[in-house]
């Protein structure tokens, strides 16, 4: 199986915060069911539990499968990437039934604790050990196809017919969502004869904008206004909390700059910026994480690799919201024989970073 990195992983709403501070694991029972004695577990990465975006919607799934199912949830808050390892293990003593580590950065973290404990289910989001292990199921989704639709929807809205993109760190979980948007950008720009101009991102030669990091929101508003300054009237952040600062910077336009969110519906995540979010690129991990842990209750987990697509709506097009009205029928229509066209295999995506098909 390709290796595949694991994405931007940041969630935050503790129950049980366990870090390398060494804090002692604590159980939320939801309910008085008779699966309270069965734990399951999750970690974040170091962007923790709230971060409006990755984390936040993982642990989303991960809670409706804990009310859905009347679990004992245990969770682990990284502060930082040296306390994957130490969390790892404190959900192993914690004798969780199931674990699902929320990103790339955990990978090293899962696939030992996964090795040394094989009677352990576990998921990853974002991730696929090098070699396959019978107890990690990879929660995989290629986000390049929807992030198209968003090249081309920023492309079609734009008026100084310059668009950008920069990310946090450079793994595929984050260039991917940039090689789709670059692409769609350039299909709308054959279709329409036009030439749109991405800046912060070259798919061809794999580089461009990055802050380094995706918690840093002073660093995120920088980058998107440096691309607000070349002339980018929309902006396609894909950073974690660090990308919420170019929704600040697109926000500070007063009506000049717009953008389009990444990983969830930011018109619901991060509603005070709903003003300036044209649309988003969603993410599917809440439903995949919901039914990993759900196949683990319910006696039918498997090691498959999961792979979102349109198709099979682990990734789509959020709502257009205040931008309904905005949007022309004509792009709409456009986007949904995009759409159609990506499924059937009409229209083919280059970027690289795409997961394997499951």
């Amino acid at each position: 199986m390709k290796k595949y990195v694991r994405g931007l992983a940041i969630v935050s709403v503790l129950t049980l915060a366990v870090a390398a501070c060494g804090s002692k694991p604590t159980d939320n029972a939801s309910g008085g069911s008779a699966n309270k004695d069965f734990k399951a577990c999750m970690v974040s990465d170091s962007g923790g539990f709230d971060d409006k975006s990755f984390n936040q919607t993982s642990y989303e799934g991960f809670q409706a499968a804990i009310k859905a199912k009347g679990l004992t949830e245990v969770k682990a808050e990284s502060k930082s990437d040296n306390d994957y390892p130490t969390n790892m293990t404190a959900m192993v003593n914690a004798k969780c039934k199931v674990i699902v580590a929320v990103g790339f950065k955990l990978e090293d973290a899962t696939d030992k604790a996964a090795t040394a404990n094989p009677d352990i289910k576990f998921a990853i989001v974002d991730s696929a050990p090098a070699k396959p292990i019978a107890n990690v199921k990879p929660l995989l989704f290629n986000t390049a196809q929807a992030a198209f639709q968003g090249g081309y929807l920023a492309a079609a809205m734009t008026k100084t017919g310059k668009v950008g993109t920069f990310g946090g760190i450079k793994i595929p979980p984050v260039t991917i969502y940039m090689d789709g948007f670059a692409e769609g950008v350039r299909y709308y720009n054959k279709q329409k004869s036009k030439n749109v101009q991405v800046l912060g991102w070259d798919d061809a030669k794999q580089t461009g904008l990055f802050t380094g990091d995706f918690e840093d929101k002073a660093k995120g508003q920088n980058t998107g206004q440096n691309l607000i300054t070349q002339g980018a009237d929309i902006i396609f952040p894909v950073a974690g909390p660090s990308g919420l600062g170019g929704l600040q910077a697109a926000k500070a336009s007063n009506g000049k700059v717009n953008a389009i969110w990444v990983d969830t519906d930011g018109c619901v995540s991060a509603a005070e910026y709903c003003s300036v979010l044209i649309s988003s690129v969603n993410k599917g991990m809440d439903v995949a994480v919901q039914d990993a842990v759900t196949s683990v209750v319910d006696n039918k987990y498997d090691s498959k690799q999961f792979v979102g697509t349109l198709e099979n709506g682990g990734t789509s097009l959020a709502p257009f919201h205040e931008f309904d009205g905005k949007v022309p029928a004509e792009v709409k229509t456009e986007l949904d024989q995009i759409k159609a066209d990506i499924i059937s295999g009409k229209i083919t995506i280059a970027s690289k970073a795409q997961p394997a098909a499951s």
